[in-house]
């Protein structure tokens, strides 16, 4: 038999055990790390929702945004691709003549403004992610953000 027996329930003969419901909510309360992990309070979603439901709503939201980051994706690498192989054939045919030592010049041209310009922009995204308070966000809202990835990437795989 168990330890998880209740005092008074220590009948030999009864094959039923008897276990003590936990609430996670009272349990939240009474153990600080919980509150400094996810916040003194879970959120206005997680106050009018069950965590089923949380959860539900996270997962199917974050498929649709996964599906159609999927799609948009095929269809951006298809218009890309294609294009790069009509470009390759017009060349090879003599339609377009292409200057690939100006295009290497441009192309690495382009890529050393864009890393000046990342390095400028890398402390303006950082304000922007503290202003908007994301992290916070998610903590308050770990279920539904958590249903939200695992749908995301379930939508991508779809």
């Amino acid at each position: 038999m168990s330890n998880n027996r209740k005092a008074g329930q220590d009948d030999p003969e009864s094959e039923d055990e008897v276990y003590e419901v936990v609430d996670l909510t009272e349990y939240a309360r009474r153990h600080q790390w919980w509150s400094r992990v996810f916040g003194n309070n879970s959120g206005p979603i997680a106050e009018k929702y069950s965590v089923a439901t949380q959860l539900m709503m996270g997962g199917v939201t974050g498929w649709c945004a996964g599906y159609v980051f999927q799609r948009v994706g095929k269809i951006a690498a298809t218009a890309i691709g294609g294009g790069f192989l009509l470009l390759q054939i017009a060349n090879h045919s003599g339609y377009v003549q292409v200057d690939w030592k100006k295009v290497e010049k441009d192309v690495n041209k382009a890529k050393k403004h864009l890393k000046k310009k990342a390095n400028k922009a890398a402390p303006e995204i950082n304000t922007f992610i503290e202003e908007v308070k994301a992290t916070d966000f998610i903590k308050r809202n770990i279920v539904l953000s958590s249903g939200f990835v695992g749908g995301f990437f379930l939508g991508l795989a779809s």
